[in-house]
């Protein structure tokens, strides 16, 4: 496909096909990302006789995990989202300096990331809530994670980059390599007898699974480069567009920051969920909670698919000021969003224990505290699939502090007041219900924004139009007339 022929898909094709054209590869990428979190989770969660304590440790690890995905998030989603708006204004030289810039600074960030964490790796992992049992199975597993950071955060990128020029398939691709072979290696690298084959593997415990990650996301990493090495992009990786230009950086960074403070905040919430479980509930609720963290995933992921095809349509579209297409895509997006989130909650307050039981089968104290657990954290799914939606939405449009301010309300504004408060009048519990109520007031306050920019876009709609038909009228009446004999 030419690319005269991707905008002309992107202007003029109807908005529920493309919708579900670019957003199905994206979903399915993702759906395989989440099925390799679970199933990796599920294969350190049973490993014999520390299955629990390591799965605790694991789960330890995820406020440092979202700050790497931060930084990632911060140029690679802020790229993607700048490359599509260009596109969509003819401005084929300014997104490829932009996909230049990003490939830099992901490459001076992940270096940066590991000279901080890798020599204060135990105190960090203290700070962020390990105990005395699980903070070895959590440095196991980081220190190789760290090392694979530099493949992980370009593998990460280029996914997003490679999309916003329209190309979700190879994308897709990409992302099912990766969680594939995480999928396959896992039980190889992690046990000394593998399960169901009984034959023997490694035996490299949680550090097998970090191994399997990072090999996995090296031979995404090659995908990607490939697609940019073989001639296949439509946007080319030029040696001059890799020097560092500040106009450049700072329009990446202006949208990609609403994602990087959600990483950043959920890294600070991790810290503190992770404290106050050890508090209230001890490593059992800290492994609990890595789990749920995992089966939450599963429903969540299929959005961030259809924000990563929704994020190429809208941002084209507002571009080329086709207002009424960005609004369609949004209210499709939305609509789909809530009905999977609805699916999602039904399954979860009708058999919790259903999807528990596979990932806690060793221990029975362990399944019941993450089934009462999954239910209250999740009472409210139901309403965060249009919020998720709607965020991506302000983002791809360039509004940056609009945003970020709604990136932040969930987990700054209302999350944490909650987690430092509720634990002290209900325990265990009000760890667990702070996050629906979190979910709740989060919502109120992007339906309100929300409105008020569909307002705004059915003015901007009606102006281009009116515009339009004084242009044409114009044109009408500087047209020579024939004369009729």
């Amino acid at each position: 496909m030419t690319m005269t022929d991707r905008e002309r898909q992107l202007r003029e094709e109807p908005i529920v096909p493309l919708f579900f054209k670019f957003s199905l590869p994206a979903v399915v990428g993702m759906m395989v990302q989440a099925l390799y979190n679970v199933v990796d989770r599920y294969y350190i969660s049973n490993i014999p006789g520390i299955g629990s304590t390591a799965i605790g440790g694991v789960g330890i690890t995820l406020p440092i995990l979202f700050i790497l995905m931060g930084f990632t998030m911060l140029f690679g989603i802020g790229g993607a989202a700048n490359i599509s708006i260009r596109m969509g204004e003819g401005r084929k030289d300014q997104a490829e300096r932009i996909l230049g810039n990003v490939f830099t600074m992901l490459f001076l960030v992940a270096l940066g990331l590991n000279l901080v964490f890798l020599p204060n790796l135990q105190g960090a992992l203290r700070l962020f809530g390990a105990t005395e049992n699980n903070v070895e199975y959590a440095m196991r597993y980081l220190r190789i994670i760290l090392w694979g950071n530099f493949i992980n955060t370009f593998a990460f990128a280029m996914n997003h980059t490679i999309r916003s020029e329209g190309n979700p398939r190879w994308s897709m691709v990409s992302m099912i390599i990766g969680a594939g072979t995480n999928v396959v290696l896992d039980p190889i690298f992690i046990y000394e007898t593998i399960p169901v084959l009984n034959i023997p593997g490694l035996g490299l415990g949680v550090e097998g699974a970090a191994y399997a990650s990072v090999l996995a996301q090296g031979l995404s990493f090659l995908w990607g480069a490939y697609y940019y090495s073989s001639g296949k992009s439509h946007i080319r990786l030029r040696r001059e567009n890799l020097r560092l230009h500040w106009p450049t950086l700072r329009m990446v960074m202006a949208i990609g920051v609403s994602p990087f403070f959600i990483q950043v905040a959920g890294s600070l919430v991790g810290a503190l969920f992770n404290n106050n479980l050890a508090a209230y509930g001890g490593e059992l609720a800290q492994g609990s909670y890595a789990i749920i963290n995992s089966i939450a995933i599963l429903f969540y992921m299929p959005i961030f698919g259809m924000n990563q095809g929704l994020q190429p349509i809208i941002g084209y579209n507002y571009g080329a000021q086709n207002y009424d297409r960005v609004k369609r895509a949004v209210k499709i997006g939305m609509l789909v969003a809530t009905i999977v989130t609805g699916l999602g909650w039904a399954f979860i307050m009708l058999a919790p224990q259903m999807l528990v039981t596979p990932m806690a089968r060793e221990d029975a104290a362990l399944r019941a505290m993450t089934t009462d657990g999954l239910f209250k954290v999740e009472s409210l799914m139901i309403i965060v699939g249009f919020q998720i939606i709607s965020s991506n939405f302000f983002a791809s449009i360039g509004k940056a502090k609009l945003s970020f301010f709604l990136s932040l309300s969930r987990q700054i504004f209302f999350l944490i007041p909650f987690l430092l408060f509720l634990p002290r009048v209900f325990g265990l519990d009000g760890i667990w219900y702070a996050v629906p109520l979190s979910d709740l007031l989060a919502s109120l306050v992007t339906v309100f924004f929300l409105l008020n920019e569909f307002r705004h876009l059915d003015r901007d709609h009606r102006a281009k139009k009116e515009l339009d038909e004084a242009a044409l009228q114009e044109e009408l009446s500087c047209a020579p007339t024939s004369l009729i004999e």
